[in-house]
């Protein structure tokens, strides 16, 4: 085999996949480019495969270099993993690669390092929400800046690689789970399968990427069906042809699969879920944190800074909140209100809540509803523990009742049924008439401008009228010339 040729490699490998065709096939030897495993459960069997793997490489002429041979392992490293006990392990040397890494000094650097991390990002969760600042740095129009947020995530995939994460070895006959999440930022998603040993689910494989600019503006809904389809992409070898169980946090995905009306866009991707058999469940977002793409605490809504300031001036011009800020000027407390960093909050059952303005409350409500089209429990737990809202649970069942997205994934879809009322069959030729109208049409010398239109339904035989106009009169009087007085007429 000739060596630097493009398609060196390919026809190795499908020479190698010809000779031990049937090894393969009866899952004896697992093999890619020169590199060989032969797995078994006990040492009796390992070696008759061995003798088998010998025998077949003897009859073509291939020599194996038994420097580079191992035998009878129970731990091997393969293609840069380390694989124990059913378990896989990212391979030591390259993790020592990780660590040694300098600090990057250009975006060559930059690329070579996230080529080195990406090559496990299967074992990180959220691998690209926390490589997002280093992969920032190589767009086009981007200037080479390592500052603070990339040296925290320069440290941090290397401090996850450190601690030797773990995935277990896919199983095709264990249960079979996938976890999605979606957010405006990325999509995150989760292999997971059933132990035989402790019946519990393990990750198989972590899979997550960055949204374009154009998917940042889908809806919430549409995220989520997205983030299924780019798992299903990742995940395909794995999960096709088998039963397997989508779990997702967001319920309006589940309702909008279960829609007959949906939008083209939704429709193309449903069409790619057809070759799966699988079952969608909606799962709280408080057993979704291992998907969690931008780690967001399920029960809260995580108050950012710019918030914080749309408050804080809206409580500014609030007559009420002004009020009661001036009372507690005089006095340190009135009844629970408690002033830090000149924002007003309301001490209740040992928490301090940001009180929101009246102005600002629907608004707030409808962008925590929004981020799922969550229930009124739902939206309530993302609020409730960081903000006071008075009415809150009321104010959310007025926004939800309002939400043209809730109202049209509840509703009934599609034409509703309606009772047919067919035209009867008269077996006699000339007893019903069928009428209409063609026109109007360029006007004859005569004024003719429509062409009345009669049909035997019977026979089927066709008579044809001009007319000046569409008057009933002037029909009737056509009408009269090929009528019989137990004619029935149905005006189309």
């Amino acid at each position: 085999m000739s060596f630097g040729l493009t398609n060196s490699p390919s026809v190795f490998q499908r020479y190698i996949y010809n000779v031990f065709r049937d090894l393969i096939k009866e899952n004896v030897v697992m093999i890619y480019l020169d590199d060989l495993v032969i797995f078994s459960e006990n040492e009796t069997q390992g070696i008759e495969r061995l003798q088998r793997v010998l025998k077949t490489a003897s009859e073509y002429g291939l020599e194996l270099n038994i420097k580079k041979c191992q035998f009878l392992k129970r731990e091997i490293e393969f293609l840069g993993h380390r694989i124990k006990d059913g378990k896989l392990y990212a391979s030591p040397l390259k993790i020592k690669a990780v660590m040694n890494f300098p600090e990057p000094k250009c975006t060559k650097d930059i690329r070579s390092y996230l080529g080195l991390t990406g090559y496990f990002r299967k074992f990180i969760p959220h691998y690209s929400a926390i490589a997002k600042p280093l992969s920032d740095l190589l767009k086009k129009d981007s200037n080479f800046s390592f500052g603070l947020k990339e040296r925290e995530s320069f440290n941090e995939l290397k401090q996850i690689l450190s601690k030797e994460p773990v995935l277990c070895l896919y199983n095709p006959k264990s249960e079979t789970e996938i976890h999605t999440d979606a957010s405006i930022d990325g999509f995150g998603a989760c292999l997971l399968q059933k132990s035989i040993v402790d019946n519990q689910l393990h990750p198989v494989y972590y899979m997550s990427r960055k949204t374009s600019d154009t998917e940042r503006k889908y809806s919430s809904y549409e995220l989520e069906v997205m983030a299924v389809i780019e798992a299903l992409k990742k995940f395909r070898p794995y999960v096709l042809g088998i039963p397997f169980k989508i779990v997702t946090d967001c319920i309006a995905f589940k309702q909008t699969m279960n829609k007959k009306d949906i939008s083209s866009k939704i429709a193309r991707w449903a069409l790619m879920l057809e070759e799966y058999d699988y079952v969608i469940e909606h799962r709280q977002g408080t057993r979704m944190r291992h998907v969690d793409t931008l780690s967001r605490n399920p029960v809260c809504m995580i108050i950012q800074d710019g918030l914080t300031l749309q408050i804080l001036k809206a409580q500014n011009s609030d007559e009420n909140v002004k009020a009661i800020k001036d009372l507690l000027k005089i006095k340190n407390q009135h009844d629970d209100y408690i002033i830090k960093g000149d924002l007003l909050y309301k001490s209740i059952k040992g928490n301090d809540l940001l009180v929101v303005p009246e102005d600002m409350q629907m608004s707030l409500i409808k962008s925590a509803h929004e981020k799922g089209h969550f229930s009124v429990k739902r939206t309530e737990d993302h609020l409730i523990n960081e903000f006071y809202i008075p009415k809150l649970k009321q104010k959310i069942e007025k926004c939800i009742s309002n939400c043209i997205t809730c109202i049209l994934a509840s509703k009934k879809q599609g034409k509703q049924e309606g009772e047919l009322h067919p035209i009867p069959k008269v077996e006699l030729p000339l007893d019903t008439y069928h009428v209409d109208h063609l026109g109007p049409l360029e006007s004859t010398n005569k004024n003719y401008k429509h062409i009345l239109c009669v049909i035997d339904s019977f026979t089927k035989f066709v008579w044809l009228y001009p007319t000046k106009s569409t008057s009933s009169q002037e029909v009737i009087s056509k009408l009269e010339l090929c009528k019989n007085p137990s004619s029935e007429i149905l005006e189309e």
